[in-house]
């Protein structure tokens, strides 16, 4: 039996108006360029007909598999789960919404198998979403995610993604880091990220499922995974880098503050001496001191345990077929 040469990823929720279109749609250009596929739709808790959509699918098309969440557990856990799950050379992922368009597989595809990228990211250069709610402040998160990671894409959040395999099964996705697959799998070790100009569509079908909320998680999470990327090897790099200048200001400002008591005291025997505790050097020398030693120490055990637990993709499938 050859290997499956595509798998095609597409995270749901609540897209039962559209998966007949999209199924089919994705099954004519698989057909007319002669690829082996399967196509893994992941609801997402969907509380419409997804799932019997899904059901329904795949007895008319046997390339289909479905994974059905109890509940809503995000974009990103929907997208771990069908990493874990798929079988093909070439993973592609996409949006359930059909803005993102199947015809685009090849071309990604050809991209990956032959010109040797480990991921490829669409950039959908002409968009059909909301300038206030969605083109702005995504322009403005791919601005500051390029200076932050050094990746020169201008399009992070795109759904429409190729990988290889050993990409897929090597990084880890949770949280709201779907938007910075790129960056996680720079991090990893992936250096190959390139990018294709792709069609986006509008939306035919219901209404987004992301709110303005989504710029403020993505943006920590930005922080958050960068952070973590850059020094989970080398945590005293940030930390003891940050906490020496912090203890040694206070340090400095504590010596500047007897300093001057001795010297007042001493040598100018001045009737109107300030009370050291009375002065506000004292107060800042004395939390810097305290920052310097424990704060960083305490952000750093916690930035470890929380990127440690087993418990922040716990999320159950319920079905699977």
């Amino acid at each position: 039996m050859s290997k499956l040469q595509i798998s095609v990823v597409v995270p749901l929720f609540n897209e039962e108006e559209s998966l007949p279109e999209l199924s089919a749609w994705i099954h004519k250009v698989m057909v007319a360029n002669n690829f082996t596929y399967e196509l893994l739709f992941i609801d997402d808790g969907s509380t419409d007909n997804s799932w019997n959509c899904i059901e329904n699918l795949k007895k008319e098309n046997p390339n289909i598999r479905g994974i059905r969440f109890l509940r809503n557990y995000g974009k990103s856990a929907g997208l771990n789960t069908g990493f874990a799950a798929s079988k093909g050379e070439v993973v592609i992922t996409m949006d359930a919404d059909l803005q993102d368009s199947p015809d685009e597989i090849p071309g990604l595809y050809k991209m990956i198998t032959e010109e040797g990228f480990d991921l490829v990211s669409g950039w959908k250069q002409k968009r059909y979403d909301s300038v206030l709610t969605k083109n702005l402040p995504s322009k403005f998160f791919n601005f500051v995610t390029r200076k932050l990671s050094g990746i020169s894409l201008n399009d992070f959040n795109c759904g429409l993604k190729a990988y290889k395999s050993q990409v897929v099964h090597t990084i880890e996705v949770y949280g709201e880091m779907h938007r910075y697959i790129p960056v996680i799998a720079k991090w990893t070790g992936f250096q190959k990220i390139g990018e294709k100009v792709v069609e986006h569509r509008a939306r035919k079908y219901g209404e987004t499922k992301f709110g303005l909320e989504r710029f403020v998680n993505g943006f920590l999470d930005l922080l958050s995974i960068t952070f973590y990327s850059r020094f989970r090897k080398r945590p005293m790099h940030f930390f003891g880098a940050l906490g020496t200048v912090s203890f040694l200001l206070g340090f400095l400002f504590s010596g500047y503050i007897i300093a001057e008591k001795i010297y007042i005291s001493n040598f100018l025997h001045q009737v109107m001496q300030r009370d050291v505790t009375g002065q506000p050097l004292f107060f800042l020398a004395l939390t810097m001191l305290i920052c310097g030693v424990q704060l960083f120490l305490a952000g750093f055990l916690a930035e470890m345990i929380s990127r440690s637990s087993s418990g922040r993709n716990e999320y159950h499938v319920s079905e699977e077929i």
